[in-house]
């Protein structure tokens, strides 16, 4: 992979070195061919969001949305979104990230002229890419099937899915960190998968949860970007909740951040 990256680079640069833009492109594509060979992944990225959230349409039929101000589309989608998170981009990035890692192949890149960030946001990309032309087939969907209309306040459900989807990057290199192969990528991002579901507002919207419950809840990692999302959609939130969820959202990408910075492993576990 890192001949690949190498020989795309020159190739395009000609004499001279390559820019970061044309390094990233590089290791994208290369990245691209990789993940596309491990059809387990790619299934899973692809069908649980487009799958799942519609398969609990019974469940979020008997909830009491209109006391919380929500219409049955908009918790949909918001659930479709935050399964994008998950599994589009964090699942199968902590796959990636381990894989590559105990190939070598990152140990192999850091010899390069890719940077450290570098090397994480290129193979992130093509996650990355999935998760954003998810998020916008999964839009246009429900708009279709759902009567869901535009987004009420349209600015803060894209803040709210580009937060998610970079906080998610974030949190799978911080968690392939502490995992040891490929085999058990899959357990140790069973425990942030399972909270956010429960707790972020992806399978049971925060307006319908005790106050001392949804209190607790708002300090999970992805809830400020789901909380963004719900509320661009349906237009209920105050400029305060605004301000609160963005500040939530930017910090979590903070902490995120440094955490891998300072834990993310190069070097193989093996």
């Amino acid at each position: 992979m890192s001949g690949t990256v190498s020989t795309a680079t020159a190739t395009e640069s000609g004499s001279r070195g390559p820019t970061a833009l044309q390094r990233l492109t590089a290791l994208a594509r290369a990245e691209l061919a990789l993940l596309g060979r491990n059809r387990g992944v790619v299934l899973t990225a692809l069908l649980v969001p487009l799958t799942v959230p519609f398969s609990l349409r019974g469940a979020v039929d008997k909830m009491n949305l209109k006391e919380a101000g929500l219409t049955l589309g908009a918790v949909m989608l918001t659930a479709a979104l935050g399964f994008t998170f998950l599994f589009a981009v964090y699942a199968s990035l902590v796959n990636a990230y381990v894989a590559r890692r105990e190939e070598l192949v990152l140990k192999r890149l850091r010899t390069g002229e890719l940077s450290d960030a570098e090397i994480l946001t290129g193979t992130a990309l093509p996650a990355l890419g999935l998760g954003l032309a998810q998020a916008l087939l999964l839009w246009a969907g429900c708009a279709v099937l759902l009567h869901t209309g535009p987004p009420k306040a349209p600015y803060l459900t894209v803040l709210g899915i580009v937060t998610g989807l970079v906080l998610s990057a974030a949190l799978a290199a911080l968690t392939a960190s502490f995992t040891r192969s490929v085999e058990s990528a899959q357990v140790t991002a069973l425990p942030l998968v399972f909270v956010s579901m429960l707790g972020s507002g992806i399978m049971f919207p925060a307006g319908l949860m005790p106050d001392g419950l949804a209190r607790i809840c708002a300090f999970l990692p992805l809830s400020p970007a789901i909380r963004l999302v719900s509320g661009g959609l349906t237009g209920g939130m105050s400029a305060y909740e605004t301000l609160g969820a963005v500040a939530g959202a930017l910090a979590w990408v903070i902490v995120a951040v440094f955490a891998v910075r300072r834990w993310f492993r190069w070097e193989s576990r093996r």
